[in-house]
């Protein structure tokens, strides 16, 4: 587990899919270190816990966060998830929501989960065991602007940082996991920026799902960013972030 800064205000850092504890390294030295502690734990089968066995389920997730939380003494925390971990996140809220500080979502997973059509799916379940599905993936959600050696690294850390057994769970995990009903009206606040080239996790999509769940949510779309906001335009993130947590 990553961490950065040892101030009064804790904030919990979800990886997606794609990522690990360590795929916030274009983030990491943005963020104010003396007035935040950010924990940067990995999910089972990934970086540090590529080898840990489990379900790979969003509830065994979140339940991970929690008792990371009481192992490190913390009793109240914001959350930060990016894509699988926007789910996870929100999972945490409907467990412990007493603890939960706010929420910020980075083009984050619905807690409804996300429906697909038989091509998309097959494209998706298909990266698990192909690196090709998962450069296409990511290329698709970033609108198709970057460069090859972009896409190559995104790819690389995947690979490097994920077991393809957890990875293809999770899947599961996160596009079919619906417990909406558990969190819809609460009114912790909550910060959702999605990538205007983010064909998948758009801001319509935010509006129908989350803009119906939490009556305080703020939504705002980045410009020059897809899906990989933190890695698009890591200055941008770490300063929305954290003017955010300053107002909650």
């Amino acid at each position: 587990m990553e961490r950065v800064g040892t101030g009064e205000h804790v904030v919990l850092v979800l990886h997606g899919w794609f990522g690990s504890s360590t795929a916030w390294e274009d983030l990491t030295p943005h963020l104010d270190a003396e007035r935040f502690s950010y924990y940067f734990p990995d999910f089972r089968g990934y970086g540090t816990r590529k080898d840990e066995a489990g379900t790979y389920t969003i509830a065994e997730a979140a339940g991970d966060v929690l008792l990371l939380a009481d192992e490190l003494g913390i009793d109240r925390f914001s959350v930060v998830g990016h894509s699988m971990g926007g789910s996870v996140m929100q999972y945490v809220l409907a467990e412990a929501p007493g603890r939960v500080r706010s929420l910020f979502g980075i083009s984050p997973v619905p807690a409804s989960g996300v429906p697909m059509d038989a091509d998309t799916w097959g494209l998706f379940s298909s990266a698990a065991e192909n690196p090709s599905s998962r450069r296409a993936i990511i290329d698709f959600t970033t609108g198709g602007r970057h460069p090859d050696s972009w896409l190559d690294g995104m790819v690389l850390h995947s690979l490097e940082n994920s077991d393809r057994a957890a990875f293809g769970a999770y899947l599961e995990a996160w596009a079919k996991t619906d417990f909406s009903e558990r969190i819809a009206g609460n009114e912790v606040p909550v910060k959702v920026v999605v990538g205007e080239h983010d064909p998948a996790l758009s801001e319509d999509v935010m509006l129908a799902t989350f803009g119906q769940w939490y009556p305080k949510l703020e939504l705002e779309v980045l410009p020059d960013a897809g899906h990989y906001a933190a890695d698009e335009v890591p200055v941008t993130v770490a300063n929305m972030i954290e003017v955010f947590l300053d107002e909650h």
